[in-house]
Parts: C-alpha cells; sequence; structure tokens
C-alpha cells in the first residue's frame, strides 16, 4: 500500500456558479457538494495528473490535484523516488479507475467533497482479490480545483450502503457529531487512535492488525544492540480534518488522519541502517540514531452508539502510511 500511495497525500463564497448549477448567496445554504459531472470530471483530473506524476516521479505533475494525508504521502514519496530514479519510473504503468459511483452529501460552505468509489487495474494476487479504490475530493472555495485528500484501498464487501434522501445525495457526519448518535464522534478519532497505540486508551477500536496487533508488534519489538521508541500525534485540522458519511444502519464511514514516529538508537559502535527511500527524506547525519516521521489515513466504520461487544467498537477498514520525513543525529 505505500508503493500505491507514494504514487498518488475557507473561502467566503458568493456564487457557485462555477459549477454550471445555480448561484448561491452566502454560506448557509446546503446545496450539493458537486455535481455527479464535477466529480467525474474530478476523478479524471486526478487520474492524468497522477499518470504523468508517476510516470515521471515529479511531485509538482500532480501537486494541484492531492491535498491532506494523501497528499503529504503522495508528495514526498514522488521526492524521494525521484532523488534515486531521476530518469523517471521505467516500471510506470498507467492506473485506471473505472466503474465509479459516487456518493454526493449536502454542505453549507466551504470547504465541500465527495466520495468516489471506483474499481481500478491494481487487484491484488493477479487480479484474484477483488478490491474497491475510495477516494474522497475536497474543494475550498468556488475558484479552487478538486484535490484527493484521501485513498482507501478495501474489499468489495466492505463498502457499506449509505443513506441517501431523495434525491440520491448522502447525509455527511459532523466531525463533532453533537448528537452523539455514534460510539465515537468522527472529530474525536484521530486523538483517540494516537492515544490507544500510546496507552491503549480508550478502548474504542476492535482488535485488529492496525490496532491492537499494531501496538503488541511495537510493544515486543527486538533488534540486538537496538533499541526503539515510538510516539504518536494526532492529524485533524485543516487539510487533514476528518471526513464521514453516515450509513444506512446509522452508523458511519469516516476518514481520518494520524501522525507517527519511530526512533531508533544503536549502541556504542553500531549504527541503525538506512535505506534509500529513507535516504532521499533524510536531514541530519545518522550517527546513532534515526527518527522516521510516517503521515496515516485511516478509513474505519464507527457504529452507532450502544451497540453491545465488539460490534460496538470502531473497525479499521484500512490504513495507508507513508514515510514523509526522516532525520539522523
Amino acid at each position: 500500500m505505500g508503493r500505491l500511495a507514494a504514487g498518488l497525500a475557507t473561502a467566503t463564497v458568493l456564487s457557485v456558479a462555477a459549477s454550471g448549477c445555480v448561484t448561491v448567496h452566502g454560506e448557509r445554504e446546503v446545496v450539493p457538494g458537486a455535481t455527479r459531472a464535477e466529480a467525474a470530471k474530478a476523478l479524471a483530473d486526478f487520474t492524468a495528473a497522477y499518470n504523468r506524476a508517476d510516470k515521471a516521479y515529479d511531485p509538482a505533475l500532480d501537486a494541484d490535484r492531492v491535498t491532506g494525508s494523501l497528499g503529504a504521502i503522495n508528495q514526498a514519496g514522488l521526492t524521494a523516488r525521484r532523488k534515486n530514479n531521476p530518469r523517471g519510473n521505467a516500471s510506470h504503468r498507467p492506473l485506471v479507475l473505472s466503474d465509479a459511483a459516487f456518493a454526493i452529501p449536502r454542505k453549507a460552505g466551504w470547504p465541500r467533497w465527495f466520495l468516489a468509489d471506483t474499481d481500478s487495474n491494481r487487484d491484488q494476487d493477479g487480479g484474484k482479490l477483488d478490491t474497491r479504490w475510495l477516494l474522497a475530493f475536497v474543494r475550498t472555495g468556488p475558484d479552487a480545483p478538486w484535490k484527493a485528500a484521501y485513498l482507501a484501498v478495501i474489499p468489495p464487501s466492505e463498502v457499506p450502503k449509505f443513506r441517501e434522501d431523495a434525491d440520491g445525495l448522502v447525509r455527511p457526519v459532523p466531525s463533532a457529531d453533537t448528537d452523539s448518535v455514534l460510539a465515537s464522534p468522527p472529530g474525536d478519532l484521530s486523538t483517540a487512535y494516537t492515544g490507544y497505540l500510546q496507552d491503549g486508551t480508550p478502548d474504542v477500536f476492535a482488535p485488529g492488525a492496525t490496532t491492537s496487533g499494531w501496538r503488541d508488534a511495537r510493544r515486543n519489538t527486538r533488534k540486538a544492540g537496538f533499541s526503539f521508541q515510538y510516539a504518536d500525534q494526532p492529524l485533524d485540522t485543516g487539510a487533514f480534518a476528518p471526513l464521514g458519511l453516515t450509513t444506512e444502519d446509522g452508523g458511519a464511514l469516516v476518514f481520518f488522519s494520524s501522525k507517527h514516529f519511530e526512533r531508533q538508537t544503536a549502541a556504542k559502535g553500531l549504527r541503525p541502517a538506512v535505506t534509500a527511500d529513507v535516504r532521499a527524506l533524510l536531514t541530519g547525519e545518522v550517527q546513532s540514531t534515526l527518527t522516521k516521521e510516517r503521515v496515516s489515513s485511516q478509513l474505519v466504520y464507527v457504529p452507532k452508539r450502544g451497540a453491545g461487544g465488539e460490534g460496538g467498537k470502531v473497525r479499521v477498514l484500512n490504513r495507508l502510511p507513508g514515510l514523509v520525513a526522516a532525520k539522523g543525529s
């Protein structure tokens, strides 16, 4: 997944004439975030920019089509690969996103966003493992381009049915979830996740490879002559704000971001190993310590409040991490 992501990381509105629809005065009008034609064009523009950037390993070629955690991972990954492969990607294979379905919420003001649920030509195990690519696109103002802020790759069976109105538009989940209808408000997820990884609280996440499994693996990391330290930070404002949609069963599908640090310290006479990708993003000189900084996005299913047992806990459906910086000392 790191390879997939690496190739790919408020204004006052007086009108939405740029959408080709209607003119709306003020920011309190609740309107569709996009037309389906706009959504399709945003997806096509992103795919074209991604392919240009991946072929040349040039982050400038899709910088205006990515943002948030996907943008951070994408831009750092391309920067590293460009340093290591200045002639570009010799094994580039164009990304194809097809069979797109769009979940478009109504929203007042900016930013506005929508979800694209697509098929891709990147299925794993030679096409035997079918997956869907879910991309969340954000637009910060009437003159701003649509940018992909989040990406998750999950089996089709994990894509829920969203609650729709009579016009086929979906219902967004407020970040604060002031009605307290969900097991965990979307705006709290980044803080909850990073806190859980540090000390196991709050215990709102279902067991799995990216929750209890990852926490246990970090606590049990062993390598002769080296010690490991981990730190985690919430990442939930601005371009990294969570995005969620209400599902038919009263729960929610939510994207959120986080930041993670891994520090490796060597005993006297030893030195942490530095890979080519890490060296490309490295500042300082690695003598006895190496600190890696990663940005991660998570796609989770949040059940409605009151569900019992493991069914009442947040399930991580996909985690997409990427190295964004490294520091030696």
